[in-house]
């Protein structure tokens, strides 16, 4: 097949006024086993293609064997990217264009190996559901996993996009099912985002679903349908605004609060005091998206942080427009409203 990958680079490099050629390189790879080639190529040689256009390098494949041709450093990491997906697959894993770009990004982290392979050729950092088997796609979210199974307050401030939220809701579905905590509480402040949407028909469950709609997402993808209602329905879980903690005592729980930027420090310190024996608290927000008025100097979320970051038993991680999983013009976004590129 004959294909021109889209250059990430220029093959020049210039020193004042000369101009290097790069070393190049060629390298081949096999792989023996026959029944995964068409995920790992993916149809119609789709992720073959993605790794080229991205790194800028040539890939061709004859039957089990790959050659990549390109610069020395994109070839390498072009290698290293295919080991990955090899893994992910040989691991019983999906493979999707999101997760071949998030292996590429984070083919440019020198802790890449340990993050696609652990004990046996497992990644050593997981989280495992009803529906599915959840590995990190960046470095940060491996900090975030870590500080999960063993933090007892975590807060993750980031962009959209990042995984905050999803990553939180797997780790609190993982705990739910094997029964280390007996109860997951999904709470939201119920703020419009610079919208006046005015009266909302129905009960309140009604009123607020559209608030926790996130929520929901994150959970189906997680557990089969029927089992998120029947757990719904038995108060296994529980989804519901902020407002509805005051007064509670949340002990043998998972409790996720969402969008937490938009709270005020009284809301904040009344969640936070809510804590309980064996519980677990996963507060997630973006601190540059306050909707509440006042903007970030009233926000909940800046004033915790502020307050407890260092404290024992409480961890902070940061995400940036470079942990962005959901596509990578979403991080470009973020960045241009940031000012980063402006």
């Amino acid at each position: 097949m004959a294909r021109k990958p889209a250059r990430a680079r220029d093959d020049h490099d210039i020193v004042g006024q000369t101009r290097i050629q790069p070393r190049r390189a060629r390298t081949e790879m096999d792989f023996d086993e026959a029944t995964i080639l068409g995920a790992l190529f993916g149809q119609f040689d789709a992720n073959l293609v993605q790794i080229e256009n991205r790194l800028g390098v040539f890939i061709s494949a004859r039957g089990n064997r790959i050659q990549i041709e390109g610069p020395e450093d994109s070839v390498a990491r072009a290698r290293d990217v295919l080991r990955a997906m090899h893994q992910r697959l040989m691991a019983g894993q999906d493979l999707d264009s999101g997760t071949v770009e998030s292996i590429i990004l984070m083919s440019a982290e020198p802790t890449l190996e340990g993050i696609v392979s652990g004990d046996g050729g497992a990644p050593s950092v997981m989280i495992r559901t009803r529906k599915k088997t959840i590995v990190p796609r960046s470095a940060t979210q491996i900090e975030y996993m870590k500080a999960l199974a063993s933090r007892d307050i975590i807060f993750a401030l980031g962009p959209a996009g990042t995984g905050k939220t999803y990553v939180a809701v797997a780790q609190a579905v993982s705990q739910l099912i094997t029964g280390s905590v007996q109860r997951l509480i999904l709470s939201r402040p119920a703020v419009e985002a610079g919208e006046r949407l005015g009266f909302l028909p129905g009960d309140m469950k009604d009123k607020v679903d559209p608030y926790l709609r996130p929520l929901y997402d994150a959970l189906y993808d997680c557990m089969p349908p029927e089992q998120v209602e029947r757990r719904i329905a038995s108060g296994e879980i529980e989804i519901a605004p902020i407002a509805f903690m005051r007064g509670r005592t949340l002990a043998e729980a998972f409790v996720i609060l969402d969008e937490a930027q938009n709270t005020t420090p009284a809301q904040m310190k009344m969640f936070l005091t809510r804590f309980g024996q064996n519980s677990r608290m996963v507060i997630c927000g973006d601190p540059n998206q306050v909707d509440i008025p006042g903007g970030p100097q009233m926000s909940g979320l800046n004033d915790a942080v502020t307050r407890l970051e260092g404290i024992e038993g409480i961890a902070v991680t940061r995400f940036t427009s470079a942990d962005v999983v959901r596509h990578p013009i979403v991080g470009r976004i973020v960045d241009a409203y940031e000012g980063q590129h402006g």
